[in-house]
């Protein structure tokens, strides 16, 4: 659809001891964010703000972190309805869900909510209803992995963000194997959104759980990023920023690895430590 980013007016300002400000008028790139609307067998569900792209992606990463399906076959077709703005032109900001024949949405599901770019969560009533059980036995994963690929992810995750490059302001997430291949990578201005488009990508690919695979984010680790890492059976998550509280007691509690602020040589591991390869020879210290 190429909507991922947008030109508009603005000004630069240069602003220098003594001087007055330098001004440069010029049209700048920006990472777009508009509404889109899911409807399951053509009834509302949510409303999501996203950067457009790999919608289907999106719909069916969030339905499965949201606990509504299990695998991409409890989905009988995804399509956009062609919804236009004020001048006639389509929009495909609403995305139909046809589910398989004798499947229905939970009871606890049938109940609008709205969430936002900047939080994956807002429209739950309670963080309760958050912490649904994973289909997959995350702690018992013994995947490895070594602190040197550890520190080159976030780089190598950088390396795809093309939309990134031209505004600056947009969040990523990754999925690699835990030798370093990167084997997807998303944007968009919501980080949930981001890992609901990655975990949608493996759930149509049929790579769900996803055992031995490390996700990258380059927000902070939050709790919702942690249960969807967690409901996608991945055992490895790590972020560029920090971690959250809450992040990391969910993290401890279902035996997922979290790891923040990685930025190379550093990193920060608070649960799951044993997944970290360090040798019996390396030094530790205290304080």
């Amino acid at each position: 659809m190429g909507r991922v980013t947008r030109r508009a007016p603005a000004a630069r300002y240069e602003v220098t001891d003594g001087n007055q400000p330098r001004v440069v008028r010029r049209p700048d790139t920006l990472a777009v964010e508009e509404p889109m609307e899911i409807r399951v067998d053509g009834e509302p569900l949510t409303v999501t703000m996203r950067t457009p792209g790999d919608d289907f992606d999106l719909t069916l990463g969030l339905l499965h972190g949201e606990g509504l399906i299990g695998a991409a076959d409890d989905v009988a077709r995804l399509m956009h309805c062609l919804d236009t703005d004020a001048d006639g032109s389509p929009t495909y900001n609403v995305v139909d869900v046809t589910l398989r024949d004798g499947m229905s949405l939970r009871d606890n599901a049938r109940r609008a909510f709205v969430t936002t770019s900047a939080c994956g969560v807002c429209g739950t009533a309670s963080i309760e209803a958050l912490q649904t059980t994973s289909r997959y036995a995350v702690a018992e994963d013994s995947t490895k992995v070594d602190p040197a690929v550890l520190c080159s992810l976030p780089g190598r995750l950088r390396a795809a963000q093309k939309a990134f490059d031209r505004t600056g302001g947009i969040h990523a997430a990754g999925l690699f194997t835990i030798y370093g291949e990167l084997l997807v990578a998303r944007e968009d201005v919501g980080r949930h959104n981001a890992v609901d488009k990655v975990v949608g990508w493996a759930l149509r690919e049929g790579r769900l759980p996803l055992t031995g695979h490390v996700l990258v984010v380059t927000s902070r680790a939050s709790f919702e990023l942690t249960q969807k890492a967690h409901a996608a059976g991945i055992p490895v998550l790590a972020a560029v920023s920090a971690a959250s509280s809450l992040a990391v007691e969910l993290a401890d509690r279902v035996g997922l690895t979290l790891v923040a602020f990685v930025r190379p040589p550093h990193f920060t591991v608070y649960a799951g430590e044993q997944r970290v390869a360090v040798s019996a020879a390396a030094g530790h210290t205290s304080s």
